[in-house]
């Protein structure tokens, strides 16, 4: 259901508050560049420091800026599981197409938890769910057979896998249903989890040069792996410059460097260092974004 390149978007804001005219144009550009899904509120998207409201108001535009185009995967996740389920469900009306959830973060339930976590949002909001796992945010892993597990529930149809681990995406992949789709977590991870079974990636880059992620996926996808191998190490460089500092911090530099939108973020997070500048300007120039 869900696969390719889903682009886990930035959320703009100007003097404090939500920059609804740059989302927009953020998606537009997400749309012309090929991607086939977006996913507003995610880790990227700052949801911990977007109010409720808020929260909600960038799912809504989201799902009227892609106007069907492409998907809308909303960020919904919680380390509460009742307060999971009412994003999750705001999501659904809105008219979003799935919904991402990271795994219970601070909590640091035991697997147990995890699943019934997970089981009870499915059971409560009937949508087709994204579990996210990435360890080193919410201090527990989604062990390979927890996930296979979970994988057999009928609305988890995803999960995008972010522990680092090729060893334990792999005992996934061969434990998981034929039809659940494993997504990269981590932009550099895409064409090696792509080569064992994986199905695209949920990512960071595709918010700087989308075009140029959709290549690496599309060629795998053709059979020219020379192509796609070039066009993921053409990358390197950049992912390396976007992930010097805590994500979303490069990114939004990035973004802002192209012109794109305000370089504004929520405490505690802070503008990029001045000594990570220059090699995020050398990287945008070199894949000729500036």
């Amino acid at each position: 259901m869900f696969e390719g390149v889903l682009t886990a978007l930035v959320t703009p804001m100007r003097d404090g508050a939500l920059d609804e005219r740059a989302f927009e144009e953020l998606v537009e550009r997400q749309v012309s560049g090929g991607v086939d899904a977006i996913v507003p509120c995610g880790t990227t998207g700052e949801s911990a420091t977007l109010s409720h409201a808020e929260h909600r108001r960038v799912v809504e535009l989201a799902v009227a800026a892609a106007r069907g185009r492409i998907q809308v995967i909303a960020g919904t996740g919680s380390n509460s599981t009742r307060e999971a389920i009412e994003l999750t469900l705001h999501a659904k009306e809105a008219g979003a197409d799935g919904a991402l959830l990271i795994s219970p973060y601070y909590n640091k339930p035991t697997q147990r938890g995890i699943h019934e976590h997970f089981a009870e949002i499915a059971r409560a909001t009937s949508f087709p769910l994204v579990v996210y796992n990435i360890p080193g945010r919410t201090s527990s892993n989604i062990e390979a057979t927890t996930m296979a597990g979970l994988a057999e529930i009928e609305q988890i149809v995803a999960v995008k896998e972010a522990s680092g681990d090729i060893g334990q995406v792999s005992r996934l992949i061969a434990l998981a249903p034929p039809d659940f789709s494993v997504l990269a977590g981590d932009d550099l991870l895409t064409l090696p989890l792509l080569a064992i079974g994986g199905r695209g990636v949920i990512s960071t880059l595709s918010n700087v040069a989308p075009s140029d992620m959709v290549d690496v996926v599309r060629a795998y996808r053709e059979g020219d792996n020379e192509r796609a191998r070039e066009a993921h190490l053409r990358l390197v460089p950049l992912v390396e410059a976007l992930f010097c500092e805590t994500n979303p911090i490069p990114v939004k530099a990035a973004l802002s460097m192209m012109g794109l939108i305000r370089e504004e973020l929520r405490l505690p997070l802070t503008p990029l260092a001045d000594g990570y500048r220059d090699g995020l300007q050398r990287a945008l120039k070199e894949l000729g974004l500036l």
